[in-house]
């Protein structure tokens, strides 16, 4: 392995210090029995992040977190290891484990170099976790290193739209103009966020897919219920009800 780059030791350091506050909503997580997706809650049949048979099947949740994703995917069969960058967040989930009495592998490391050989897995997935939190320049293709021929890969991040249009301040909700430039998004950080996002157009999504050895099969573009409601403040139900705030990228790796 070589050595972190500094946005990973940087993300990591951030994701230690809030992994108490995100513990209750592992928990809540954990206790479904049915998936929900992404801020709003948008249940498994309007997203359909899992394929349709994952049962035995060998499955990597890239940046885990708390490891619900994994979670959900265990209880359908899947033989599924999780990575995060974070130990506290893994600390929370090896908890859950217990609490569920599930046992799964739980790494610690950065999901752009995987201590795994190539073609170990079936299907990839990722929500809110390394496809936000990793550069997709290294973690892309590491995913595809990861994957056999055929294999999947699914992820949830916020939308091109929404980081569009999203201030800089802390709390406040996109707006309805357009807050930055288009051209050239890859790395953005916040003034009062001491983490590192990253974020592509929908064209440099794709170039980049094509280009790790993936066909893109499906954009979904979420959109809430009108009775949705979620915690968090950088955009509105209404915002979220005109234009997406969340995106689903699926791919299939070449054979």
């Amino acid at each position: 392995m070589s050595e972190l780059p500094e946005y990973v030791r940087r993300n990591r350091a951030m994701w230690d210090e809030w992994a108490k506050k995100f513990a209750p909503a592992g928990e809540r997580a954990w206790a479904q029995r049915e998936p929900t997706w992404g801020i709003w809650g948008v249940p498994e049949s309007g997203v359909r992040m899992f394929p349709d048979d994952v049962a035995s099947k060998d499955v990597i949740e890239l940046g885990c977190g708390t490891a619900y994703v994994s979670s959900w995917l265990a209880r359908r069969g899947a033989k599924v290891v999780g990575i995060d960058n974070s130990q506290e967040q893994l600390a929370t989930a090896r908890r859950l484990q217990k609490r569920h009495g599930l046992d799964f592998p739980l790494l610690h490391g950065n999901a752009e170099e995987v201590s795994y050989p190539e073609a170990a897995f079936d299907f990839a997935i990722s929500e809110y976790g390394a496809c936000l939190w990793a550069d997709p320049y290294k973690w892309i293709p590491e995913a595809a290193r990861l994957l056999r021929p055929g294999g999947r890969l699914h992820f949830l991040t916020n939308s091109f739209l929404h980081t569009l249009c999203v201030p800089d301040e802390d709390d406040v909700p996109a707006a309805d103009r357009l807050l930055r430039p288009a051209f050239g998004m890859h790395r953005v950080e916040y003034p009062n966020d001491p983490g590192v996002e990253f974020h592509l157009s929908h064209g440099d999504w794709i170039r980049l897919l094509r280009g790790s050895g993936f066909e893109v099969e499906d954009l979904v573009e979420l959109r809430p219920s009108p009775e949705a409601r979620t915690e968090y403040k950088h955009v509105t139900l209404e915002w979220a009800r005109q234009w997406p705030s969340e995106e689903v990228w699926k791919a299939c790796k070449r054979a």
